[in-house]
């Protein structure tokens, strides 16, 4: 029952900006949570916390300690990364377009609405209010869209889509009052804003404004010394051109007035000690008709890249404005482009794709290179050792990812429909697949390829697949013709089509123990057939509602179904009788919905299970469906043992039980009314957004709210995580490793201090027994350390059968860390060979921890090999070395 949410797969970016870090780790937004990527590590993790909806800004701190993650209902989050938990919140009345720490990391600046908002960057410390605002500037007459501080973090230049950009003083001790710098001549929003440095005297020099219109304005400081005088003026209003001569009060050292001099061309110019602002020159990205979506600049380098709603991106070298690069990345609009600290990796995101790459620009290699399904995934599969995961998707591509790192290596786009699908054979070699164009797909692992397909004399529409355990016979169920084909694997032809349903046959499983394959039907029915020895069913499960799946206990002496009035029946397949039922209506019933006309208590929409997985051990059974709620039940006492949330995304729909009854106007619900017609300048526009969550590709949403809901469970061989496929991803839970204290046969005596005292008496067998059943890591660590490799032998022969579930699995989480490797194998093989018939005997029982150790072995064991084989020939020169001498 321990179970917690790990990662999120399947989607690695899905809107908004992202932030790479000092020591390269890569944040991305994927709906309410946020994605990190490890680019030197190449391993990736999604923080446990979940915004209220799809978060649009993110910001992080200089030091890489703080992140600021902002959502669309204008609600802040300030997160500890290292510790991965929230340490204050915030509410803005505004939509947030732009934010950005400091670099001295004491300030964040806020473009909320027309607002630019200056604020005290909260710490470690607990405060009744940590937010402080310092200033707010109210001078633009639109929305703010662009941030840049400059280097010393006392002034920030700002543009906006009334087609202005100003530079700001944010030091709140000013002494000199006017108003802020002020650039004119765009003729389209600005997108971008950054400042120059003159690398000679570390002073502000240029500036440089982007525009969605596809062009680029070069400012230069000239003539004056680099540095600006404070500017106030928090509610004054910009000059128009051509307002005459003034004089401004300015407060010299001593503290007397004195009256500066400063005038305003027809241009915008503003002049300051000696200085002039003036435009440079306007340069054309000629894209057009493409609009500008995405851009960075990299100071050290004086370096531009933008991105564009076409899929092209450029890198320029400025101030000369010299074309570097030019590369299209899809047909798709990038929706963010940033440089890393370094400036050597370019990092483009791709929001309508779900596409994320980082791009070496020096050596044109990707660093890093990442799509999700563009749909919400269908089904899922784990492999026989739980290394890989295979995704399908209405995509139609079939994705397979490493569980570790929570990559994906390979996809596989030769289906012509949506994947409904997945089984890995036991070899891990090989993947199957079956789709509504009438296929199923074998995919080989090893090279890459699509080597078999299998086909029907007409076409139908696959919509469940099966293999039996020694991978001979597929077996697939289809939707149109009600019928099951069976196919050989090593020839590719056609065996039989076992016939009898009379609705899609959405369920069906071969026995783990024998050959008998189960199918489940809308037809209200459960068959059982004997594929090798003879044609029909060989017995026939009725129901009184429509079947909508199935899943054998992995014994073989249990097979569960669920059915549309929300029940779970379990049956004896070996005496064909009912044994017990679990009803589950109430507990997943999920929220209302918008359109709905009936509270969440009473209607009856979605209040059953559409997909069920037995754990390894078959003691209870996950179930889920078109909710919000994961149910996990205890299968011999039948009663609900916990349910997992899938999200808190209030973006999606059916996750709140109440709904808001202001928000209810004379037209319908107000999230349902789409009054914005201004165009869609990042992220998923809404009609993309209620494909993704219906489904179905071209069909239409509720206003781009997609329902959650899980359509497929599977749970690791080593039982220790399950993932679920959802609306919001492919999702990861796995088991939480902070329990503190979980003893199996606790007695008075058994101690660590009793340990302790085993160990110094030099009886590490009964040590060794003792921290077992306290089932405590460090105790049960220390004991296995503590036994020479002489004695081995002796010690694994003495470990009751009782234990040895608890010992195989504390050898896997070793190792996955230890250092000594030689010395875990050894004690793995020894306790095979002194325990080798119980193993056999009660194999089904100690299946989960055999397949985590096999697990740990088999990557400990490809790590060797790739650091072999990059170093072979230095191991054979010094060996040779070594030889010679």
């Amino acid at each position: 029952m321990n179970y917690r949410f790990q990662n999120l797969l399947g989607a690695p970016y899905r809107g908004g900006n992202v932030v790479i870090t000092k020591n390269n780790l890569l944040i991305s937004p994927v709906g309410n949570r946020v994605s990190i990527t490890d680019l030197v590590k190449f391993q990736t993790l999604t923080l446990p916390v979940q915004s209220s909806s799809d978060i649009c800004r993110l910001a992080a701190s200089p030091d890489g300690v703080f992140l600021l993650i902002v959502d669309g209902n204008r609600r802040c989050l300030l997160v500890n990364l290292h510790r991965q938990v929230v340490l204050h919140r915030i509410s803005f009345k505004n939509a947030v377009k732009a934010v950005a720490f400091s670099p001295c990391g004491s300030r964040i600046a806020v473009a909320a609405g027309k607002l630019l908002q200056i604020w005290r960057a909260p710490g470690f410390k607990k405060e009744f209010f940590p937010f402080e605002l310092i200033r707010t500037f109210a001078d633009f007459d639109d929305k703010v869209t662009a941030l840049k501080w400059s280097p010393d973090s006392k002034y920030i230049l700002a543009g906006s889509k009334d087609l202005t950009a100003r530079l700001f003083s944010v030091n709140k001790t000013g002494v000199v009052k006017t108003k802020p710098f002020l650039f004119l001549g765009h003729r389209d929003t600005v997108v971008g804003v950054f400042l120059g440095v003159d690398k000679m005297t570390n002073t502000v020099c240029r500036a440089y404004t982007v525009t969605r219109d596809c062009y680029m304005f070069s400012w230069e400081l000239s003539g004056g010394d680099g540095k600006f005088d404070e500017m106030g003026g928090e509610n004054s209003e910009p000059d128009s051109p051509g307002t005459p001569e003034r004089e401004v009060e300015t407060e010299s050292g001593n503290g007397v007035s004195v009256k500066n001099k400063k005038r305003k061309g027809l241009d915008g110019n503003l002049e300051e000690n000696g200085g002039k602002w003036r435009l440079l020159r306007k340069d054309g990205f000629g894209q057009a008709p493409a609009k500008l979506t995405a851009c960075d600049y990299h100071g050290g380098l004086d370096m531009l890249v933008v991105g564009f709603s076409n899929g092209v991106f450029r890198l320029y070298q400025l101030p000369d404005f010299i074309c570097i690069q030019v590369m299209s990345i899809s047909r798709q609009k990038i929706t963010t482009a940033l440089f890393n600290e370094a400036g050597n990796w370019l990092t483009l995101g791709c929001a309508k794709l779900g596409q994320l790459l980082v791009w070496e620009w020096r050596s044109s290699t990707y660093v890093f290179k990442q799509q999700g399904h563009f749909f919400d995934a269908n089904c899922v599969a784990y492999s026989a050792d739980s290394q890989f995961l295979a995704t399908g998707a209405d995509d139609n591509k079939v994705k397979v990812w490493t569980v570790s790192s929570g990559f994906c290596f390979v996809t596989f786009s030769e289906h012509t429909n949506a994947v409904t699908a997945l089984h890995f054979m036991a070899t891990n070699q090989c993947l199957l697949s079956a789709s509504l164009d009438g296929t199923v797909r074998a995919w080989d692992l090893v090279r890459y390829r699509n080597f078999r397909t299998f086909t029907s004399p007409s076409s139908k529409q696959f919509a469940s697949l099966a293999a039996d355990q020694s991978g001979e016979v597929i077996c697939a169920g289809t939707l149109d013709s009600f019928e099951i084909f069976v196919w050989s694997m090593k020839t590719g032809r056609l065996l039989d089509v076992l016939s009898g349903h009379e609705g899609p046959v959405h369920g069906l499983m071969f026995s783990p123990t024998n050959a008998i394959l189960a199918s489940s039907s809308w037809d209200r029915t459960v068959r059982l057939w004997d594929v090798f020895e003879g044609k029909g069913a060989v017995e026939t499960f009725p129901h009184t509602h429509d079947v909508l799946t199935l899943v054998y206990r992995p014994d073989g002496r249990q097979l569960a179904c669920s059915t549309l009035d929300g029940q779970i029946h379990f049956w004896d397949p070996i005496d064909g009788l009912l044994m017990y039922t679990i009803e589950g209506r109430r507990d997943i019933a999920s929220g209302r919905l918008m359109t709905d006309r009936r509270s969440a208590a009473n209607s009856t929409s979605g209040k059953f299970f559409t997909t069920l997985c037995y754990s390894a051990d078959g003691s209870y059974i996950l179930a889920a469906g078109n909710s919000k709620f994961i149910c996990m039940y205890d299968v011999a006492d039948q009663v609900l043992l916990r349910r997992f949330q899938v999200t808190h995304n209030l973006s999606l729909d059916g996750v709140l039980d109440i709904l808001n009854s202001k928000n209810m106007t004379r037209d319908g619900p107000l999230d349902l009314i789409d009054d914005d017609n201004s165009d869609t300048e990042e992220g998923v526009d809404k009609q993309t957004r209620a494909n993704l969550g219906s489904g179905l590709p071209g069909s239409i949403g509720n206003a781009g709210r997609p329902s959650i809901r899980t359509k497929c469970l599977r749970i690791a061989p080593t039982g220790r995580s399950f993932t679920a496929a959802t609306t919001e991803g492919v999702l990861v839970y796995s088991i939480d490793e902070s329990i503190i204290f979980d003893p199996s046969d606790l007695d008075v005596e058994v101690t660590p201090e009793a340990v302790d005292a085993a160990l110094s008496e030099d009886q590490p067998n009964k040590a060794l027994i003792l921290s077992l059943r306290l089932n405590e890591d460090a105790l049960i660590k220390k004991c296995i350390f503590a036994v020479t490799p002489m004695d081995i032998p002796a010690v694994a022969s003495s470990i009751p059968y009782k234990y040895l579930q608890r010992l195989i699995q504390a050898f896997a989480n070793l190792l996955e860390s230890c250092p000594h490797l030689e010395f875990i194998l050894r004690w793995s093989q020894e306790l095979c060979k002194a325990q080798g018939n119980s193993i056999k005997q009660n194999s089904k029982k100690l299946l989960p921890a055999l397949k985590s150790l096999e697990q740990a072995i088999v990557r400990r064991h490809l790590d060797l090999a790739d650091t072999c084989s990059s170093n072979e020939y230095k191991l054979q020169y010094l060996c040779s070395t070594s030889a010679t001498k």
